[in-house]
């Protein structure tokens, strides 16, 4: 009897191994040449291993409370490749989950099913012309983004990274940069091949030249003559916040645009993605992508409100060190963040919480905010303590998250976890804005503690990568609707 049980749990482990192994040739498919990203409930497989598919498919029972085969997926994601489809995202877990449980009336005939579904994206030419983007900076949002538009290579890539700008220019400067494009300590090492080509000056990564191009001021590049024009150029340095500053990225011939990985100053627009993105316009020259926690924090803030009505509200942050901060005690501006950020947890201020109004006013002048710095690399917490309009409990919350990070408009921006173990270094690498934990969740009447985990780092890379489609008219709807 225990060895027919262990014969059955084997077949069926090798089961879903080998459709999640027949998977893998099509998302890569999919993607390189339509620019199709294939996720499952919410999960992206874009770069997933076979193990990472198959534990996609078992969230499904979290959600639906019974379990989605990969059998039952597997000729979705392969009818999918038989189809000319326009650059989206496309959900196989919940369109195979309404095919054979759902509303699907015919469930013999897949391909109308499909074609019906995804009628918005089937057979159309989105006749967008590819964008050029530079990175001005290259330090860790930089190489992120790099990473994140590197992945995407393929002959239906919009986004091409055409130049990084850096100061500097020393001998040994291009090996150091590959080198710490090529290996992170914190999120791994590149996914492909990192060489140097000293004659063009670049650093060649999966077969496509980044320009590297060394200058002291934006205004000084001329980036024509390297074949770079009407770039968008993501300015993550810091350096300059306000239109003055950043309006030197304008002035360099062949930019067009520019992106503040940061908060910006004035009447610059601060946009989190999934929020204001609408207020993007097609004359918009400067804009600003806020900060990590006001990322982090306003999705989640904008669908309680909506849900529960926020009256008031206190959030505090326990922030990851960043590089601003010392190693060892030593002279620094501000208060208390000259004392060593990897041997001490330190308080200090946060702009997060009044920045979100610039993103959602409704929740103008309700907030306060603070901070704590804490010896960790990555991976940051908020902490929202709301005084919510009404009543509710812990089951109620949670399940209205839950389903507002499976199935809403913000589904990119929340991703929820109902897990009883997870810490910090669980999160590195979320592609969300934002992970909702549900077990930590706290509800007194209308009072409402809500612990809410961020990748302060690749997590934000993520929303400053959608702003920059929008800032390029591309379109990348998520289907199912």
């Amino acid at each position: 009897m225990n060895q027919q049980f262990e014969q059955e749990l084997q077949d069926s482990w090798q089961e879903r191994q080998e459709y999640a192994e027949m998977m893998l040739p099509l998302i890569g498919k999919l993607y390189r040449n339509h620019s199709v990203e294939i996720s499952v409930y919410g999960r992206s497989l874009l770069g997933a291993s076979v193990i990472d598919i198959v534990k996609a498919h078992r969230k499904v029972r979290l959600h639906e409370g019974i379990k989605l085969r990969l059998r039952e997926s597997y000729p979705i994601l392969e009818a999918l490749t038989t189809m000319s489809l326009a650059p989206t995202q496309i959900d196989i877990g919940k369109l195979a989950f309404d095919f054979h449980y759902g509303s699907a009336v015919d469930k013999t005939d897949l391909t109308a099913y499909l074609r019906e579904t995804l009628a918005s994206v089937v057979d159309k030419d989105d006749g967008q012309a590819p964008q050029d983007v530079v990175l001005y900076g290259f330090g860790r949002i930089g190489r992120l983004l790099a990473r994140l538009m590197i992945e995407r290579q393929g002959k239906a890539n919009k986004l091409r990274l055409r130049a990084v700008v850096v100061r500097g220019g020393k001998d040994g400067d291009l090996e150091k940069r590959a080198s710490l494009l090529r290996r992170d300590s914190v999120h791994g090492p590149f996914n492909g091949s990192i060489t140097v080509d000293h004659e063009r000056q670049a650093i060649k990564a999966n077969g496509s030249y980044i320009q590297v191009i060394y200058a002291n001021s934006p205004d000084e590049v001329d980036y024509t003559q390297y074949g770079i024009d009407n770039a968008i150029i993501v300015d993550n340095t810091g350096m300059w916040r306000d239109t003055e500053g950043l309006g030197l990225h304008l002035k360099a011939k062949g930019a067009s645009k520019a992106l503040l990985t940061a908060p910006g100053k004035g009447e610059i627009k601060n946009v989190v993605y999934g929020v204001n993105n609408d207020d993007i316009l097609p004359s918009d020259t400067i804009l600003s992508a806020a900060s990590c926690t006001t990322n982090a924090i306003t999705p989640v803030l904008k669908a309680l409100d909506e849900e529960y009505g926020i009256e008031s509200g206190h959030v505090e942050t326990v922030h990851s060190f960043t590089n601003d901060q010392n190693l060892i005690d030593n002279y620094h501006k501000a208060d208390r963040r000259g004392r060593s950020a990897p041997l001490n947890m330190v308080i200090t201020e946060t702009g997060a919480a009044k920045a979100v109004a610039k993103a959602y006013p409704k929740l103008a002048g309700k907030l306060t905010g603070n901070a704590i710095r804490v010896p960790t690399p990555n991976v940051s917490l908020a902490i929202l303590n709301l005084n919510l309009a009404k009543g509710t409990d812990k089951l109620a919350v949670n399940e209205f998250l839950r389903d507002t990070a499976l199935f809403s408009s913000l589904q990119h921006q929340i991703d929820y976890t109902a897990s009883k173990e997870i810490v910090s270094t669980d999160l590195v690498g979320s592609r969300a804005a934002s992970v909702v934990d549900s077990q930590a969740t706290i509800v007194a009447d209308n009072r409402l503690t809500l612990y809410v985990w961020y990748d302060n780092e690749f997590g934000y890379s993520c929303q400053v990568m959608r702003v920059v489609r929008d800032m390029a008219g591309i379109t990348f709807p998520t289907l199912p609707a």
